[in-house]
């Protein structure tokens, strides 16, 4: 047990792991979830139990949703009990289209593209269902929703627009382009806004929307995402130990000293501005810590220009 709880903590404590995190995530909420589920059902605490489910099920009521806003996010954490596939198919494609995202743009890139899709594909939904007439008058048969599904769209759509020309081999077809594969799921989606599931494939659609949207405009220059990892970063500072980093200050030089003294002589070392960069990413990625001594001496140095 102890193997398996330190196993979980070093999948957080690696640096540029989102993507194993988001499925460890998702994996443990249903575990969890699926545990509690079965005791309440033999112990008779159902309705104890749906109240704590109620807090990861987004609601299609507004009035109803105003007091549980935090399901905006975690409902794309949690998935149905009653059908193991749902998280399963959506694990899996979220490691294969979120390999992609990772690899080439970064585990903070995957983090927000994955919470941007829930929250377009929670706010979708709530606005179908109180402002849309055709779903408005199916909303009492609707009791909420839960599943990663919406991220996951994003995060399909997104590597498909990065990488249009990417293929996975799929088994008896061979290699396809994932633009084709994320292409069907999106024309599936569709035909479903008026089948049982209506807005759960809106939600869908709302988070492959939010994913094109995020490259394209990351291809411009500019990250709609950045906020949520300054959120992030900025809550994890409450739990992180900062680094204490020494400070030392050279004497003032006498007053006797004339203009022709030499300054204090340099380390050696020249550093670039690049350099700074990747030492300023590599902080933000890993910590202070995580530098060498000979990255610790640049920053210094840079700093003192």
């Amino acid at each position: 047990m102890n193997s398996l709880l330190n196993e979980f903590k070093n999948a957080f404590n690696r640096p540029n792991n989102s993507l194993y995190q988001l499925i460890l995530i998702n994996v443990f909420v249903y575990v969890i979830l699926s545990v509690m589920y079965v005791v309440a059902e033999l112990g008779g605490f159902t309705r104890l139990f749906g109240n704590v489910y109620e807090q990861f099920r987004i609601s299609p009521r507004f009035d109803e949703f105003i007091f549980h806003p935090w399901t905006l996010i975690t409902y794309a954490f949690s998935h149905s009990l009653s059908d193991f596939f749902h998280i399963l198919f959506n694990m899996l494609a979220l490691y294969w289209f979120g390999r992609l995202i990772k690899d080439y743009l970064g585990s903070d890139k995957l983090i927000s593209i994955y919470i941007l899709g829930a929250m377009a594909g929670g706010l979708i939904f709530l606005f179908a269902y109180n402002l849309v007439p055709y779903y408005a008058l199916r909303a009492a048969q609707v009791s909420g929703m839960v599943g990663a599904s919406a991220s996951v769209f994003a995060v399909a759509v997104a590597a498909a627009t990065l990488l249009p020309e990417h293929r996975f081999f799929l088994i008896f077809i061979g290699p396809v382009k994932i633009v084709y594969i994320v292409g069907i799921y999106i024309f599936l989606s569709f035909v479903g806004m008026v089948g049982s599931n209506a807005g759960g494939n809106l939600a869908h659609l709302a988070g492959a929307l939010i994913g094109f949207v995020y490259i394209s405009s990351l291809q411009k220059g500019t990250d709609i995402g950045r906020f949520i990892i300054q959120i992030i970063t900025f809550f994890k500072s409450f739990f992180t130990k900062q680094s204490n980093i020494k400070v030392s200050y050279k004497k003032k030089p006498s007053a006797r000293r004339t203009k022709k003294s030499r300054p204090p002589k340099s380390s050696g070392i020249v550093t670039t501005q690049d350099e700074i960069d990747a030492i300023l990413d590599k902080i933000n990625a890993s910590g202070y810590e995580s530098l060498t001594k000979e990255e610790k001496q640049k920053l210094f140095n840079a700093g003192g220009k």
